[in-house]
C-alpha cells in the first residue's frame, strides 16, 4: 500500500496548499480518465448498502427507513474506500472523489468543496485554517447537503424535510431549488433572521416552531407520521460521504495529515466525516496513526464535553443554554456515543468555551480577514489550549460565514 510522505517540517506543503494537490505527485497515478468506482468500492455495487453505528446490522437504505429499528443511526459502510487512483482532478470541489461513491447519475453541483487552506503565521506557525465557510450557501452543510440529497435523488424522492437551526435548512433549500425538489423546513422561531431569509428565497416552505431547538426535531417527527422523506442533515447516512472530503482535502492540500483538527461540535456531524475520511486514509495506507480530533461546545450547550469528561459511554440530555454559537445549541446530538468513541480513539478531546471567549475568537480572526459566525469562531477559541498537547501543525474548521450572523 502507499504510504504518506515524509511530512517534513510543520510549514511543509505551505506552497502546495490548495495548489498542488498531493494526488498529483503520487507515483503511478495515471493523470488521465480515471474509473468511475475502483474495484471493491462502495460504488462496486449498486446497492445502498448501509450498518447501523449501535447493532451493526447491515442493511439496504430506504429513504422511509431513516434510522435503525434499533434506534441507532445509519452510517456507511466503514472504513470508507480511498484510493488516489479514483480521484478525478478535473472534477471541480467534492466531486474530484467521485469515483469513490456509489452515484450512478452525474450530480446536482454548485462547485461545492475544494475550500482554501490557509496559514494563520501571524498567529502562530503552525496553524492553519480550514475556510470551510467558502461555500455555495456560506457554510460547511453544503459537503453533507449535496451527497445527501444527491443519493435521495437516485432513490426517486421528489420532496424532502429537514429541522435546522439555520445553516443545514439554508443548505437543503438551495440544493433542492438545485435539483428541483420541494423542501419543507422546520425550524426554531428564535433562528437567526438572516439565515430564514435565506432559506425562504431559494423557496423552501418554513415552519417556525416556538421553544428550544429540539422542539423543531419533535415538530418534524409528528409530522412525519402522516408521510414524508426525513432529508435529516444528521440521519441521513449520505451526508457522511461529503463531509469525510474535508478530511482528504486536508490531507491532499496540506501535503500531510495534520496533527490535530479542531472544529465546532453540536450534532458533531463535521466531526464524524473528518474521522471517517481519517479513517480511510488510514486503512488504505496512506497515514500512519489519525489525527487527533478535538470538537468544542459552547459552556451553555455541552453534553458533550460534560460525558467526555466524566468519561461516559453516551451523552446525556442537557438543557439548551443561551449561547451566540447558535449552530451548536444541541441538547441531545443523535450520535453522541459515536463522537466520543471518535474523540478517544484519535486521543483528541471536547471542550468548552465561555461566551466572552466566543466573541474574542471571532474578533481576532475577524482581524486575520476571516469574517466568520460566533459558531465559526469556535476552534480559534481553544487552539492555545490544544497547541499544549501538541507542537505540530493543527487545523481549524472555520465552518459558517459572518455574513449570517448580521442584524
Amino acid at each position: 500500500m502507499p504510504r504518506q510522505p515524509d511530512p517534513g517540517s510543520p510549514g511543509a506543503g505551505a506552497k502546495a496548499a490548495g495548489t498542488t494537490p498531493i494526488s498529483d505527485q503520487w507515483p503511478g497515478n495515471p493523470g488521465g480518465e480515471l474509473p468511475t468506482h475502483y474495484p471493491g468500492g462502495i460504488g462496486a455495487s449498486p446497492m445502498w448498502t448501509v450498518q447501523c453505528a449501535r447493532c451493526h446490522q447491515i442493511a439496504t437504505y430506504h429513504p422511509t427507513q431513516w434510522r435503525c429499528i434499533c434506534g441507532g443511526p445509519w452510517e456507511p459502510p466503514r472504513p470508507l474506500p480511498f484510493d488516489h487512483r479514483a480521484i478525478r482532478p478535473h472534477r471541480p470541489g467534492i466531486w474530484r472523489y467521485m469515483g469513490l461513491w456509489p452515484f450512478q447519475r452525474d450530480p446536482i453541483t454548485m462547485g461545492e468543496g475544494w475550500t482554501p487552506l490557509i496559514p494563520l503565521s501571524a498567529i502562530d506557525p503552525r496553524l492553519w485554517a480550514k475556510l470551510d465557510y467558502v461555500m455555495p450557501t456560506g457554510s460547511y452543510k453544503d459537503r453533507g447537503t449535496v451527497t445527501g440529497l444527491n443519493a435521495l435523488r437516485e432513490m426517486g424522492v421528489d420532496q424532502v424535510m429537514d429541522d435546522s437551526s439555520g445553516n443545514a435548512g439554508a443548505s437543503l433549500a438551495a440544493y433542492a431549488a438545485r435539483a428541483s425538489l420541494q423542501a419543507t423546513l422546520f425550524v426554531p422561531a428564535h433562528a437567526s433572521p438572516g439565515k430564514k431569509a435565506q432559506m425562504h428565497a431559494m423557496g423552501a416552505r418554513l415552519i417556525e416552531v416556538p421553544g428550544p431547538r429540539a422542539q423543531a426535531t419533535a415538530a418534524l417527527l409528528q409530522a412525519l407520521e402522516t408521510g414524508g422523506i426525513y432529508a435529516s442533515h444528521v440521519y441521513n447516512p449520505f451526508v457522511l460521504l461529503g463531509l469525510a472530503t474535508a478530511a482528504w482535502e486536508i490531507w491532499e492540500q496540506l501535503g500531510r495529515a495534520p496533527d490535530a483538527v479542531i472544529t465546532p461540535l453540536g450534532h458533531g456531524m463535521l466531526f464524524l466525516g473528518l474521522f471517517l475520511g481519517f479513517e480511510a486514509l488510514q486503512a488504505a495506507g496512506y497515514i500512519d496513526r489519525l489525527p487527533r480530533l478535538y470538537g468544542v461546545q459552547a459552556a451553555a450547550c455541552a453534553p458533550l464535553a460534560q460525558a467526555f469528561t466524566a468519561g461516559l459511554e453516551a451523552p446525556a440530555p442537557v438543557e439548551e443554554g443561551e449561547t451566540i454559537a447558535e449552530g451548536v445549541r444541541i441538547g441531545a446530538p443523535p450520535r453522541g456515543r459515536e463522537i466520543l468513541q471518535a474523540a478517544r480513539l484519535t486521543g483528541g478531546a471536547i471542550l468548552t468555551v465561555q461566551e466572552s471567549e466566543i466573541q474574542a475568537a471571532q474578533d481576532r480572526l475577524a482581524r486575520q480577514g476571516l469574517f466568520v459566525e460566533p459558531t465559526g469562531a469556535l476552534a480559534m477559541a481553544v487552539w492555545s489550549q490544544v497547541l499544549r498537547e501538541t507542537d505540530r501543525v493543527m487545523v481549524l474548521m472555520l465552518t459558517g460565514s459572518g455574513l449570517k450572523s448580521l442584524r
